[in-house]
This record gives structure tokens, C-alpha cells and sequence, in this order.
């Protein structure tokens, strides 16, 4: 059975936050480990019941269970999941069915799948499955979409180091998604940054993933 691992964050209040400390900060918006050989790790969030995750399928395959803080007999009875893949080539299977991923492709999976296996083609390059998963309330059936599928948009500029390609691939306009919608920045060369300050938004919650960091680092944090 795949090594599980759960973790559980609390809403905090907009008020109370203004008085957190950096390691405070770090402690209730950052995640690490997000990609550890064979296990599957996940944190599940209460703004919005956001899960964000990542799953590396070395020596085995992995089977995505429900955690028990979704009190669910499978992982999407009542949710809908983007899965990116950020390493090596490898598949996902869905039910009996199986969609190969190769680096930054992106497959959406909604309500009623019951089986998800994240699976390597090469051990000594395995895959690395970033996932993110919100609640749903319909059946929207499962589709792979590379960045060729995407919604792209170009922003930012060289002399203000923020030059990116927003590859925006789980969206309404490719696939028909309930509540979640997930997307990938490129950095052009020369340009060192995205999101900062950290923002937020009156209607949903984010989760960004970074990834390709120095010393082979791969994080989370939320707003």
C-alpha cells in the first residue's frame, strides 16, 4: 500500500494574521516535502477544503486513497482533481482506463473516478505528480491536456524581471471543471519573479507550487 501522508491547516482570521511572525507565517501557509520517493503527501486546507499535493512513484506503483479528514470511500466521491506532471515521464490510471503524462502535462479527473494510480516509466527518472483537488458537485468525466491545449497569455517584461507565459490548462475553456482551475508560469529567461508580494482574492483561495528551485526544492504555500 502507498505511504500516505496527510496533513491537516486550519482557516486563520484576516485580523490575526497581521500579528504573525515569519516562522509562524511559514507554519500555517507553507508546505514542504511536497515530493518524497514513493509516497504520496497532501495537505488539506480549510479555506475553501483545498487539498494540494505531490506523488513520486519510484519502486512502486501509487494508489491515491481518501484521507480520513474526507470521510469518503474513494478519493473523488465528492471531488475533482488537476494532476501536472513536473518530472520524468509516467501515467496516471484512471478506473481501467490509463493516460501518459510526459513533463508538464497536465490531466483533469472529476467526481466518480474511483481509482487513481500514479505509475513511472523509468525509475531512475520518475515522474513527479503534482496534484491540487477541490470539491465537486457533478460528473465532468476525465481529459489530458498538454500545453499545446492551453489558454496562453503573455505578461510582464524584461525590465521588470517579471517577464511569463501563463499556460492556463484546467480551465472552463478546456475542460469542464467544477471549481478548480489550475495553470502553469514560465519564467522567461532573466526574469525572477511572479507572485510576489503575496495576494489574495475575494472569490477563491490559491495554492501555488513552485518547483525547479535550487537543490532540487519543490514547495507549496497558500493564500
Amino acid at each position: 500500500m502507498a505511504k500516505i501522508n496527510c496533513t491537516v491547516r486550519q482557516a486563520s482570521s484576516n485580523i490575526d494574521a497581521k500579528h504573525y511572525d515569519t516562522e509562524r507565517i511559514r507554519k500555517e501557509y507553507l508546505v514542504e516535502n511536497v515530493m518524497v520517493p514513493d509516497e504520496i503527501n497532501m495537505t488539506y486546507s480549510m479555506f475553501d477544503r483545498i487539498i494540494a499535493g505531490g506523488a513520486v512513484p519510484v519502486k512502486e506503483a501509487l494508489k491515491l486513497e481518501a484521507p480520513e479528514v474526507l470521510r469518503a470511500d474513494y478519493f473523488t466521491q465528492r471531488r475533482e482533481i488537476g494532476i501536472i506532471n513536473v518530472g520524468g515521464a509516467g501515467t496516471v490510471q484512471v478506473g481501467d482506463e490509463e493516460y501518459h503524462l510526459d513533463y508538464k502535462e497536465a490531466l483533469y479527473v472529476g467526481k466518480g473516478e474511483r481509482h487513481i494510480i500514479f505509475k513511472s516509466d523509468n525509475a531512475a527518472k520518475p515522474a513527479h505528480f503534482y496534484f491540487c483537488s477541490a470539491t465537486a458537485h457533478r460528473e465532468t468525466g476525465v481529459k489530458k491536456v498538454s500545453k499545446d491545449d492551453a489558454v496562453v497569455m503573455h505578461l510582464g517584461s524584461l525590465e521588470e524581471s517579471n517577464e511569463r507565459t501563463i499556460n492556463r490548462l484546467l480551465v472552463k475553456e478546456v475542460v469542464p471543471c467544477c471549481q478548480l482551475q489550475m495553470g502553469m508560469t514560465e519564467l522567461a529567461p532573466g526574469s525572477t519573479w511572479n507572485t510576489m508580494p503575496a495576494h489574495t482574492h475575494d472569490r477563491r483561495m490559491e495554492v501555488y507550487f513552485y518547483f525547479e528551485l535550487p537543490e532540487d526544492v519543490a514547495v507549496c504555500h497558500f493564500m
